[in-house]
């Protein structure tokens, strides 16, 4: 899947996000909310891809949930997501690509960071990913599946904040996650803190991703 790129742009729209995300479970079937309307903050027109050797999580959670935001061109949209949230998590090998498209002379502009290739890995505390799409080899501890969102109290709790999600809906949650070769599409992601260890950037033309 290539990351979503939409409608025309101008300079003045040409801006990339510059803290990577990270994958955090399989995704399976989730109950999105209904009748909700304000989001935690409105995400922007362009999905990035994430890929990692290994991460390695505990008090981890998941629920659907409804990213409120903006097509490239302006115009409202919403995107169902699954919120995966973790209390602490490590990351090895860490990708993300963000890629803007029609950018005037220039084309495409394609935005990679990279971090936690050495000894020490990405290192993140009160994770919350908006995942659209994710492929890899799971391993679950302590896991629950099928409990109400608000009660999944092994993660770090729900976002809060006026995200569009359902309190009562599908959740599931886990001890503690080794998510292996992961590959990513996500929307948005915030964290309590974020150590990226050994951080690379570069910017090329051209469409140039993770995966």
């Amino acid at each position: 899947m290539e990351s979503q790129v939409r409608g025309g742009t101008r300079w003045k729209r040409f801006a990339v996000v510059m803290v990577p995300s990270v994958a955090a479970t399989a995704c399976i079937g989730v109950a999105l909310a209904q009748g909700a309307l304000a989001a935690s903050f409105s995400v922007s027109g362009q999905s990035f891809k994430v890929t990692t050797k290994q991460l390695d999580g505990t008090g981890f959670s998941q629920y659907g949930a409804l990213d409120e935001g903006y097509t490239l061109d302006g115009k409202k949209t919403v995107h169902p997501v699954a919120v995966s949230a973790f209390k602490q998590a490590t990351i090895k090998s860490l990708c993300q690509s963000v890629v803007t498209p029609n950018i005037p002379v220039l084309g495409n502009v394609s935005l990679i960071l990279r971090a936690g290739d050495g000894a020490t890995p990405v290192e993140a505390e009160n994770l919350y990913i908006d995942v659209a799409q994710l492929e890899a080899d799971a391993t679950f501890r302590g896991i629950d599946i099928g409990v109400a969102a608000k009660d999944a109290s092994k993660g770090p709790g729900m976002k809060g904040g006026g995200e569009q999600a359902n309190p009562y809906g599908f959740a599931q949650q886990a001890d503690s996650v080794t998510l292996k070769d992961v590959k990513q599409t996500a929307w948005a992601t915030t964290a309590g803190t974020f150590k990226l260890s050994g951080l690379k950037m570069s910017l090329s033309t051209g469409v140039k991703e993770c995966y």
